[in-house]
């Protein structure tokens, strides 16, 4: 079914189209198999083993293939790797959800910020890498990363002023931080899945990408 591998190890593009796949469909699958409506993905944890578990392991996996990915520059590298240990960290400190004690205080809250602005820093990387080889595909690409990077910030921004306000926008919009942070992963997946150059219209014929090639 499939031809001999060229390489030894998947390379880069395959890995971030499954860091892609996994961004794109973690909320709503934790969702889906939650007990109870989620008030944040990472109240997975306490939603049923199934919510839990695939939310801890598709943590799991996302902090895998970080660790693995190197980037094009020192600075890529870097971010990946602590992007990695981050989630890693939101994974192994469950959130005080929902009146949940936390193992650690704030120790959940300040790894999934650290690991959200890692992800909107990488949008901008991959911005500006697109926007230096100028051609057309590459430039929708650039343009799909700043939007990502954009989404990601802002709802980092409504997150942290309902904190601020001590639940203000939570109590006009319930759920708020499940949907802010659904809109962060998807965007982070997107821009992922973008990278992975799989997509055709967003990807030149030489540049095309298939896992099974």
């Amino acid at each position: 079914m499939f031809s001999s591998p060229e390489r030894n190890e998947i390379d880069h593009r395959t890995i971030k189209l499954t860091i892609g796949l996994i961004a794109l469909t973690l909320a709503n699958i934790t969702s889906f198999f939650a007990s109870v409506p989620l008030s944040s993905i990472s109240a997975s944890y306490y939603g049923g083993d199934w919510a839990r578990n695939i939310f801890v392991g598709f943590l799991f996996a996302i902090s895998a293939f970080m660790l693995a990915y190197n980037g094009e520059s020192r600075k890529e590298m870097f971010l990946s790797k602590l992007a990695a240990a981050a989630a890693f960290g939101v994974a192994m400190f469950p959130c005080g959800c929902d009146s949940h004690l936390e193992i650690i205080p704030h120790v959940h809250y300040i790894f999934s910020a650290v690991m959200f602005s890692i992800l909107a820093a990488l949008c901008w990387i991959f911005h500006k890498r697109a926007t230096k080889k100028g051609h057309r595909e590459a430039l929708r690409r650039s343009a799909i990363y700043i939007t990502c990077g954009l989404v990601i910030v802002t709802s980092m921004l409504i997150m942290a002023i309902d904190n601020i306000t001590h639940g203000a926008l939570t109590a006009i919009v319930q759920r708020l931080t499940f949907y802010c942070e659904r809109a962060a992963l998807v965007t982070f997946g997107i821009s992922w899945l973008t990278a992975s150059h799989v997509l055709p219209v967003i990807s030149s014929k030489d540049e095309r990408f298939s896992p099974f090639a």
